[in-house]
């Protein structure tokens, strides 16, 4: 049952709460995990709080993190070193997480063996006498163990590593000597045997993975250099290699940079969680301050990697023959020349490319974003879709590193809240919007955004005219006032010497019937081909082509009479749930 309240409220492990609220069926996933039902609008109250001295006991320390993250800042930064602490990353930007994914540092907050073990050494200090003596240390470990697994919310990467360590401080206690390679195998078969459906988890997955290749890397160039050296190197090269199996199959990718990003993140990583974790626990906020510095430049990293291409499946493959056509001494030249050539092209030449002046329809879900390049490559980029993290690899995914124009065609945040991750990743020349504001949260960030980096900000007038390269904006709406922020989008006509292009925002009847009919080759429809149209406007403009930018929804998106009108008005439509990206040229 996923509850979702007017007011949050800070619920710990084993509190007892009163939950009011309107509860129907409903089937869903919210972070990654099924529900089946839902209460909305609700209010939860909290009786009693957890009275078992361990639930306590790593409650209290959650709390004291969270607290004292939120006092520092709250931002991006503090979020991360969350992560590193209690593997607590909800309040993370989208755009931060994806960076971290693309770039091979997505594990460092799936908490691990390095966090349980410097969550003991900490441990250790605190409860002091009682730890002396191998066996006492060990006790006192399995105690320190279980308020880790209860702080961290016991995720399955937590489980991995608390059952290894768990098993090794059993041996110590009872005086058995057993070896990491054992104590790993033992944990994973018990807790594979518990909890099946552990074996599906990706975290689990990769924390398997990662320790395998962690164990097998250490001793990988102790023979070739020096031990301060050919043991970090080692441990992240065998680490990555290990887990590239499991992300090519969950992700059909891999980062390029991720072995030299895990090197340089690796000891920025131990430094933030030790002195953050340290500092926030003892009230020392110099040593806070160095373990949320640490993360930011975590995060520095995460982004200059994230932008260099990933590997597929293929490219990864030629990669491994390559490996191991190395070994022959003749070929190593010849293969250097090779891969240097390959990765040359691959960081060079964009995914996608786009050759003439064109509009691409980009697919962003349940919601719109057009894309125009121009034939000198000059970029305009009307809407930005609903997700942050998708624009974002979208563009990328065309070589764009920059935007000429931008214009946001109404405040809903399908369209808006792409956008904000734009201006804040990426320089933009100039901001377009209707003058009309009041759609979404989203819009007003984006103004605001826009402002703070002195980003031009317009609001142009009907019959306003830009040039972008060799392409003609003009300006056809919205006519007056309307009260529907639909019927308030900006409308423009995008045109060169032989193609016209329409883009209307989501204008709906009002605004369409004034508007009347503007003869165009192509027509982007509005409000992802809904019923708010009126369909008699819709063949009025007699395109070629009608494209829809529509997602999976819930809302009958796109609408029957609306495709029926159109294609029994001999236009061609094509829809990007259907296609993917749409590419028109301009011709």
């Amino acid at each position: 049952m996923l509850v979702a309240v007017d007011t949050p409220t800070e619920i710990a492990a084993r509190d007892h709460v009163i939950v009011k609220g309107t509860a129907r069926t409903q089937a869903g996933r919210a972070r990654g995990d099924p529900y089946a039902g839902l209460i909305r609008g609700a209010s939860v109250t909290i009786v009693s709080s957890a009275s078992d001295p361990l639930f306590w006991a790593g409650n209290a320390v959650r709390r004291r993190i969270a607290t004292g993250l939120d006092a520092h800042g709250g931002g991006a930064e503090e979020a991360l070193l969350s992560g590193f602490l209690i593997g607590d990353v909800r309040r993370l930007p989208p755009v931060a997480s994806d960076q971290l994914r693309r770039s091979g540092l997505s594990h460092f907050v799936a908490v691990s063996g390095s966090n349980v073990a410097l969550f003991l050494l900490l441990w250790w200090v605190i409860v002091g006498p009682f730890a002396f003596g191998p066996r006492r240390r060990a006790v006192a470990g399995l105690v320190g163990l279980a308020v880790f697994v209860v702080m961290t919310r016991w995720e399955p990467s937590v489980l991995r590593a608390a059952g290894m360590a768990g098993l090794l401080l059993v041996a110590r206690a009872v005086g058995i000597a057993l070896t990491p390679w054992v104590a790993l195998g033992t944990s994973v078969s018990v807790l594979l045997l518990v909890s099946g459906e552990l074996g599906g988890d990706i975290g689990f997955q990769l924390s398997v993975a990662a320790t395998v290749g962690v164990m097998a890397g250490a001793d990988l160039f102790k023979e070739r250099l020096p031990r301060w050296v050919g043991a970090p190197l080692g441990v992240t090269v065998a680490a990555q290699l290990a887990v590239a199996p499991v992300l090519l199959v969950h992700f059909g990718a891999l980062p390029l940079l991720s072995p030299l990003a895990n090197l340089v993140a690796s000891p920025l990583v131990m430094l933030s969680t030790a002195s953050g974790g340290i500092g926030l626990l003892t009230g020392a906020p110099v040593l806070t301050e160095v373990g949320v510095r640490a993360a930011g430049a975590v995060l520095f990293i995460a982004k200059t990697a994230s932008s260099w291409p990933q590997v597929g499946p293929m490219a990864a493959l030629l990669i491994a023959a390559g490996g191991f056509l190395a070994r022959s001494r003749k070929l190593r030249p010849l293969l250097a020349v090779v891969a240097g050539a390959i990765v040359l092209a691959t960081v060079t030449v964009p995914t996608h490319r786009v050759t003439g002046a064109s509009t691409v329809f980009l697919d962003v879900g349940q919601g719109d974003s057009e894309l125009i390049i121009g034939s000198g490559g000059e970029t305009v980029l009307i809407d930005g879709g609903p997700d942050p993290v998708l624009i974002l690899r979208k563009l990328a995914e065309y070589g764009v590193r920059s935007i000429d124009l931008m214009v946001l065609s109404h405040p809903h945040d399908d369209h808006a809240a792409g956008l904000l991750a734009v201006v804040e990743h990426l320089p933009v020349g100039a901001l377009w919007h209707s003058g009309y504001m009041e759609g979404g949260p989203a819009s007003v960030e984006l103004l605001s955004e826009a402002e703070r980096r002195r980003v031009p900000v317009l609001v142009p007038s009907v019959g306003q005219k830009a040039t972008i390269g060799d392409l003609d904006i003009i300006v056809a709406g919205p006519l007056r006032r309307y009260a529907s922020p639909n019927d308030q989008s900006l409308v423009l006509i995008v045109q060169s010497h032989e193609t016209t292009m329409l883009f209307p925002g989501d204008v709906e009847r009002i605004a369409q019937s004034e508007l009347g009919p503007i003869r165009t080759d192509v027509l982007k429809v509005p409000h992802q081909g809904a019923d708010t149209s009126d369909v008699g406007w819709l063949v009025s403009v007699r395109p070629t082509q009608a494209i829809i930018s529509v997602g999976q929804n819930t809302f009958g998106h796109p609408s029957l009479e609306v495709i029926t009108a159109l294609e029994s008005a001999g236009i061609v439509v094509r829809r990007t749930d259907e296609e993917g990206d749409i590419v028109v040229p301009f011709r």
